[in-house]
């Protein structure tokens, strides 16, 4: 039982996160950073913390990421949808509360595809009457 490690991969925008839980003290590591150095702003911690925090197990694991692509928001996402997979792995009755809290469902939105004839997705270049 000692070098016991549970996997979830979390997806959201462009970010992809493979995230670890190991038996611990509850230290955060994200691309081998702690997360106070890797994570600015507070809101984006708080996030990656939820699944943790709603199943009472902030202090029972180490959590160790790797995660690439995209901007800090969606890997802060994609580290917590990673979080939820790894728990339901080391503990099928974490399922309910993680499934009403929404951390199981993959955020489906992505970016919209810029269109021809226009500056962005929906941007449309500047009109002028003459």
């Amino acid at each position: 039982m000692a070098n016991v490690k549970f996997y979830g991969t979390g997806r959201r925008k462009k970010s992809i996160a493979r995230v670890f839980l190991a038996p611990g003290k509850g230290k955060i590591t994200i691309n081998k950073r702690d997360i106070d150095d890797y994570l600015g702003m507070e809101t984006l911690k708080v996030i990656v913390r939820q699944p943790l925090v709603a199943t009472d197990t902030v202090d029972k694991y180490d959590v160790i990421v790797n995660v690439c692509g995209g901007g800090y928001t969606g890997q802060a996402g994609a580290i917590r949808h990673g979080i939820a997979r790894a728990l339901l792995q080391a503990d099928a009755e974490f399922r309910p509360i993680l499934k009403k809290a929404g951390y199981l469902t993959r955020d489906p939105r992505m970016k919209e595809r810029k269109k021809y004839g226009l500056k962005a997705a929906r941007r449309a270049p500047q009109f002028s009457k003459r």
